[in-house]
């Protein structure tokens, strides 16, 4: 069959019919739960966190900045989807991804990772006052002359430290409450044995309030724990059951974490003894046509980030309910 003829054409055109034609009728299947959908001007959102305090959730933008998702008095299945509003937009940080984000309740202001996605030449974490946007600092990681590195989720302690995930490096960086640089975590435990499992490395991360962090690897599917009240000490947490794929996390309880895993979107984890061992004791499936990347916790119930949007010229995304 000729390339050019009107026969191959036929053919090209009704091939890669088949899954847009798969697309629209997952997109336009009945939810099994409740979804929080929203138009946006961006393809990609790599994370949204609900913001108890002021009603709304908070999403970071691929192509640099947030905005803010704020939810209609009356919700129902039949409401039409949500608008978001930008609200932070930085020049100088112009041809930069916003990746994690993390809310500081205590200290009214969420954190925000920005990072050259393609070049991996800079990393820099953000805080933003919640109420009136102003910056409140900017915190250069890494730059054109460092190792090459690529900052992306953020966790952030009782006393206000932040620590930001280094996916390319697997190592975390420390940010003090007041936004200077204090130190890098570094491990053996943080880089699998597979060179090929560290093409994307340590991601989704949280704080635990009895005192350490929690953070898993993505292609490796290991689960670690960074005990901060002895001296940052690393260990491999024993997981029952696969995390493969996993990237954001967030606590449900002090016993349940919930990680975002793609398709399954979503598995609930839980431990018993502290986070020395735990087990994966339930799945998630959300839209088929989308991948999660990020959670939160949202009135006692889990709701899944799913990166990319759908639709033309306005992108419809979608905050899923998670039911394990």
């Amino acid at each position: 069959m000729a390339l050019c003829s009107p026969k191959f054409l036929i053919f090209l055109l009704l091939l890669t019919a088949i899954p847009i034609g798969i697309i629209l009728t997952f997109e336009g299947a009945h939810p099994a739960t409740h979804v929080y959908h929203y138009h946006s001007s961006g393809w990609f959102r790599e994370c949204a966190k609900w913001d108890s305090r002021h009603g709304r959730f908070i999403v970071s933008f691929f192509e640099g900045g947030i905005g803010q998702v704020k939810l209609l008095e009356k919700d129902s299945d039949s409401s039409p989807p949500l608008e978001e509003v930008m609200v932070v937009k930085e020049p100088n940080l112009a041809g930069n991804a916003s990746l994690g984000i993390v809310i500081d309740p205590p200290r009214n202001r969420v954190l925000v990772v920005n990072a050259d996605a393609i070049g991996n030449r800079y990393g820099a974490l953000a805080a933003y006052d919640l109420s009136s946007w102003n910056r409140l600092f900017l915190t250069q990681l890494s730059g054109p002359s460092d190792e090459k590195s690529f900052a992306d989720d953020v966790a952030v302690d009782a006393e206000g430290n932040a620590y930001v995930t280094d996916v390319k490096g697997n190592k975390i960086w420390k940010v003090g409450v007041e936004g200077e640089l204090i130190s890098t975590i570094k491990s053996p435990l943080f880089s699998a044995k597979e060179w090929y499992k560290n093409l994307v490395g340590l991601n989704g991360i949280v704080y635990h309030p009895d005192g350490f962090l929690i953070v898993i690897h993505t292609f490796s599917g290991n689960l670690l724990k960074i005990d901060l009240t002895k001296g940052e000490e690393v260990k491999m947490i024993k997981v029952k059951g696969s995390l493969s794929f996993g990237d954001g996390l967030e606590l449900v309880s002090p016993t349940k974490l919930v990680v975002a895993a793609g398709n399954p979107s979503g598995r609930l984890v839980e431990s018993s003894d502290g986070w020395n061992t735990a087990s994966v004791v339930g799945t998630f499936s959300g839209p088929r046509h989308r991948l999660a990347t990020a959670a939160t916790v949202k009135d006692g119930k889990v709701y899944l980030n799913h990166i990319v949007g759908m639709g033309y010229p306005k992108k419809k995304h979608a905050i899923v309910e998670a039911v394990f």
